[in-house]
């Protein structure tokens, strides 16, 4: 008896967090699209496209650091030695950053979070920030870690613009040199193999915690990212077309 109880219960439960899940947005309230993933997943690259897409600032948490870093501020500096072990940026590193930067005007209609949150405790206070004030998309953006692996030991990013090429099956016209700006190609120093591997194990042990996070309130939206970026971003784009069809421009 108590096992068909419980049956009963986790079938009502699973129907409202898809009912929840397939809510649709508030066009009263700006739209916080988050992408979760692995480091690899296509995070950067599918948050830059949907930024193009539906007219939103795409804000990378790694990004913002990496300009302290680069105007080596004090911020920069205290950033910089998590960042190149693969690590975690404390969450009192990140908040204020964060949080001055989507307070600007152009983040009134919305904006897209790429890699934030990226623990359950950063979860709860972005949820406790914005309860009420916005509504969230949470896309999840699944890839094998074979396939991470092979991806990152070959990406190539922008200095000048942060355009994002990978070595064997999306590389520049011209080697070392961006086909958009012609600024120079690098390779981040924690996209070494060795570097990968410890971030992978920094995911699964404190990021992986938040699908679960989402998941519970109905909100998780798994999107399969093994295959091409633009067949990823169709997948992406018919999502938010369904969820948030104001978002979509005409």
């Amino acid at each position: 008896m108590l096992t068909k109880i419980f049956s009963i219960l986790l079938g009502l439960f699973m129907i409202t967090s898809q009912a929840k899940a397939e809510n649709k947005t508030s066009p009263d309230k700006p739209t916080v699209i988050i992408l979760l993933g692995a480091p690899g997943s296509g995070k950067g690259t599918q948050s830059l496209e949907l930024s193009k897409i539906l007219g939103l600032p795409h804000i990378s948490t790694g990004d913002l650091f990496r300009e302290n870093i680069k105007l080596d501020t004090d911020l920069g500096k205290q950033a910089k030695g998590y960042l190149e072990k693969g690590a975690l940026v404390p969450d009192e590193l990140v908040f204020d950053i964060l949080f001055d930067r989507i307070s600007k005007s152009d983040c009134a209609k919305g904006y897209i979070l790429d890699g934030f949150p990226r623990t359950s405790a950063q979860a709860h206070e972005l949820e406790d920030t914005l309860r009420n004030k916005a509504n969230f998309i949470i896309f999840n953006l699944k890839v094998s870690d074979a396939e991470i692996i092979r991806r990152l030991s070959g990406r190539l990013i922008c200095k000048k613009c942060g355009r994002i090429y990978q070595k064997d099956t999306n590389p520049p016209k011209v080697a070392g040199v961006c086909d958009f700006c012609g600024g120079e190609l690098y390779q981040r120093s924690d996209d070494k193999p060795e570097v990968v591997k410890e971030r992978l194990r920094v995911y699964y042990e404190q990021t992986k915690p938040l699908e679960d996070f989402y998941k519970q309130q109905g909100m998780l939206i798994d999107i399969d990212a093994e295959g091409a970026p633009d067949t990823v971003e169709k997948s992406l784009e018919a999502k938010v077309k369904d969820l948030a069809p104001q978002l979509i421009k005409k």
